[in-house]
């Protein structure tokens, strides 16, 4: 999967990216916290120059006049921009790991993708195999009741039935007095020494499933003839 190592890729410089970033923030705030405390420690010492003033007379109590040197607004301006960078770089960190997780939701996507079309070929796969499988499975069961196997009941699933447009396999096995392969409807007679064993309905006048014991005509004459016995 080349977009997989393609992520690979990139995101092994992350670490290193982002211990630059956290690096630079950690001097930033180092630096950030001498200027703030020197620009304090100039404020107070200001502000109490400026009160002494006030109290000597030498300066007016106006407040319009009263204000901090231009050094120590320069720190705190100062200040400002150090804290900037600070968030300029935790912005950059944040955006480098989004767009690093977004391009993995998209590799994610993709993979997904590529599974569900592997599963819909393996299931197409898969159905072929069982649709041949049941073919398979019809005709060796088919095979083995025209070899003396035998129902136990006719109330049992039909013999699958085919088409008969449809071309007919000639080692697909015969029933019924007709002797055609299973198709439709078809009944099984009780009498366990039956050698047909399956008919369609047609060929025997039913429309539909008998109630209880039912005998194909071979078999029903050979009971009658024995009761007239």
């Amino acid at each position: 999967m080349g977009f997989l190592e393609d992520f690979q890729a990139s995101v092994e410089s992350v670490p290193a990216m982002l211990q630059r970033n956290y690096a630079l923030m950690r001097d930033l705030d180092k630096s950030l916290q001498g200027v703030r405390k020197q620009n304090e420690q100039r404020c107070e010492q200001e502000i109490e120059d400026i009160k002494r003033g006030i109290e000597s007379g030498t300066i007016k109590a106006d407040a319009s006049l009263i204000r901090f040197s231009d050094d120590a607004l320069e720190e705190q301006k100062h200040c400002i921009r150090i804290a900037d960078e600070k968030v300029a770089l935790a912005t950059q960190a944040y955006d480098m790991v989004d767009a690093h997780i977004q391009q993995l939701d998209q590799y994610m996507r993709r993979i997904e993708e590529l599974r569900q079309e592997r599963e819909l070929a393996t299931g197409a796969d898969n159905a072929a195999g069982v649709s041949n499988t049941e073919t398979n499975t019809r005709s060796a069961r088919a095979a083995e009741g025209g070899r003396g196997g035998r129902k136990k009941s006719r109330l049992a699933a039909e013999p699958p039935a085919i088409e008969l447009e449809l071309p007919v396999d000639p080692n697909e096995p015969t029933y019924c007095i007709c002797n055609q392969v299973s198709f439709g409807k078809m009944v099984a007679c009780d009498n366990s020494s039956c050698k047909i064993e399956w008919f369609h309905f047609d060929c025997v006048g039913l429309k539909e499933q008998p109630k209880g014991k039912w005998y194909c005509p071979s078999c029903s004459g050979q009971q009658k003839r024995r009761k007239g016995k």
